[in-house]
C-alpha cells in the first residue's frame, strides 16, 4: 500500500509544507482540530460564551487518556483543535462542553492567540492546556484555562509538531515534530507556562523505512509506571524508549523496537495493566500487540493484525482502550470507521469483534471521557466531532445524536 504521505510531491510526509506557502502554514489538507460554536443542530453563540475552565478537574494527561474516574454529572470541558491556516478551519482552540450521560455537545467560543493547534493535552493538575503549533516552525504552547490567557508559545526544534503529552510528574511536556523526526523536551513553570527547552532527540537511526525519505516522530508518551518516555516514528518503524533526567530534563535511549519494515508506526497505547501496549500502523493497515517490560523499557512488538477494513485504502489512526481494560477502539480513515476489538489474556491478545460507521469522514483523533462512558472522534473532513456511548459490560458503540460541527476537526479533549 502507498502512504498518505507517499501521495506528497516529495513524500517527506503528509504535512509537509508544499512551497512554504502563506503563514508558513501546512497546507489546509493536512489540517486538525478546532471547536465550532453552537449546540449540535443549533445556531452559534458568540465567542464570548462563559468559560468552563472552572468546571476543570479530570487528570486526563493528553488527548484520548483512558484514566479511569467516575461519571461525573453535568456538563464537562471539552477542548477541540483545528489548522488555523487551513482554509474552512478554525480560529484557535475550540472550547465546548459535553453532557456526560447524553453525550450532547454545546459550544463555548473558541481560544484565540493559537496557531494551528492540531493537538492537544492538559496539566495533570487540570489547570493548562497544551497545544502544539504544527507549522513548518513549529512551537508548543501554554494556555491558563480559568482566564483562557496564553501563557508562553516556545520552539519545539523541529517542523509540523503533531503529539504533545505531559510527564505525570507535571514538569516536563514532551513533543514530536513530525517534520524533522525529533522529540522535544520542555520545562513546566508553577504557573503552568513553558520554560526554554532542554533537550532535542533527532531520530537520526536506523535508516528510513521504505518510501520514506526520514524520519518522523509522530507521538511521545511515558509509560504507565512513569519510568520511562516512549517515542513512536513512522519514517523509521521504531519505538524508541528513554529515561528521562527528572532534574535536568533530558532523554537518555535505553532501547528501540522494530516494526516490520514500511509498518508506518503512528501511535501506542498502554493497556491499563502497563505489561502491554497497542500499535496502530499508519501505512500498512495493521494493529499489533507489544508487551512491555517496565524494568527495562523494553517493548516487544508482536505479530500484525487486521484492522478488518478489507482491502480498500486506509490510514489507521489511533487506538484508545477503555479504563477497566477490557475494549479497545480503532480509528480508520479512508474505511471511516472505528475497528472494536475485545481485549484477552490480561492484555495480551486483540480480538476484532466488528468494524461501525464513524459518521463522518476520515477520523483523524479519537479520545475516550475520562469515565469511559463516551468516545469522541474528530472527523477531518467533515468538519465534525461525532460521539458515541460506550456500553460497559459488552463495549458496543452507540451514536448520541447527530455528529457536533467543528471546524477541520483534528483533534478532541474531553475531561
Amino acid at each position: 500500500m502507498t502512504s498518505e504521505a507517499g501521495r506528497e510531491p516529495g513524500a517527506w510526509s503528509r504535512r509537509r509544507v508544499l512551497g512554504m506557502l502563506a503563514a508558513t502554514a501546512v497546507p489546509a489538507s493536512l489540517a486538525g482540530c478546532s471547536g465550532s460554536e453552537g449546540t449540535t443542530g443549533s445556531s452559534s453563540p458568540s465567542s464570548s460564551a462563559p468559560s468552563v475552565s472552572a468546571s476543570v478537574s479530570a487528570p486526563a494527561a493528553e488527548a484520548g487518556s483512558p484514566s479511569a474516574s467516575p461519571t461525573p454529572t453535568g456538563p464537562r470541558p471539552l477542548f477541540l483543535g483545528t489548522y488555523t491556516s487551513a482554509e474552512g478551519g478554525g480560529t484557535g482552540v475550540g472550547v465546548a462542553e459535553y453532557d456526560a450521560r447524553s453525550g450532547r455537545i454545546t459550544g463555548r467560543g473558541t481560544i484565540g492567540g493559537v496557531a494551528d493547534p492540531s493537538y492537544l493535552a492538559v496539566h495533570p493538575d487540570g489547570r493548562t492546556l497544551y497545544a502544539v503549533n504544527e507549522r513548518a516552525e513549529g512551537g508548543v504552547t501554554a494556555v491558563r484555562l480559568s482566564d483562557r490567557k496564553v501563557l508562553s508559545t516556545r520552539s519545539s526544534g523541529g517542523e509540523a509538531p503533531c503529539h504533545l503529552s505531559v510527564h505525570p510528574g507535571g514538569r516536563w511536556l514532551f513533543s514530536a515534530n513530525y517534520g524533522t523526526g525529533s522529540v522535544a523536551v520542555h520545562p513546566v513553570e508553577p504557573s503552568g507556562a513553558l520554560g526554554e527547552r532542554t533537550d532535542l532527540v533527532v531520530h537520526s537511526s536506523p535508516a528510513p523505512g521504505p518510501g520514506q525519505q526520514g524520519p518522523h516522530a509522530h507521538q511521545v508518551v511515558t509509560s504507565p509506571d512513569g519510568g520511562h518516555v516512549l517515542a513512536v516514528d513512522l519514517g523509521t518503524d521504531t519505538v524508541y524508549t528513554y529515561r528521562l533526567d527528572e532534574r535536568r530534563g533530558t532523554l537518555s535511549e535505553v532501547s528501540r523496537a522494530r516494526t516490520r519494515p514500511g509498518a508506518g508506526p503512528r501511535h501506542l497505547t498502554f493497556h491499563p495493566g502497563g505489561r502491554h501496549a497497542y500499535l496502530a500502523n499508519e501505512v500498512d493497515d495493521t494493529v499489533v500487540v507489544c508487551a512491555y517490560d517496565p524494568d527495562s523499557g523494553r517493548l516487544t512488538p508482536g505479530a500484525p493484525q487486521s484492522t478488518g477494513t478489507g482491502s480498500g485504502t486506509n490510514y489507521p489512526a489511533q487506538l484508545v482502550v477503555t479504563p477497566n481494560g477490557a475494549y479497545a477502539y480503532l480509528a480508520n480513515r479512508g474505511h471511516d470507521s472505528l475497528t472494536w476489538y475485545a481485549v484477552e489474556a490480561g492484555g495480551a491478545r486483540l480480538r476484532l469483534v466488528d468494524t461501525v460507521p464513524v459518521g463522518g469522514e476520515f477520523p483523524r483523533q479519537i479520545a475516550l471521557s475520562p469515565d469511559g462512558g463516551l468516545l469522541f472522534a474528530a472527523l477531518q473532513r467533515s468538519s465534525a466531532v461525532s460521539v458515541f456511548r460506550v456500553d460497559p459490560d459488552s463495549g458496543a458503540l452507540r451514536r448520541a445524536g447527530e455528529p457536533f460541527a467543528s471546524p477541520v476537526a483534528v483533534c478532541a479533549l474531553p475531561l
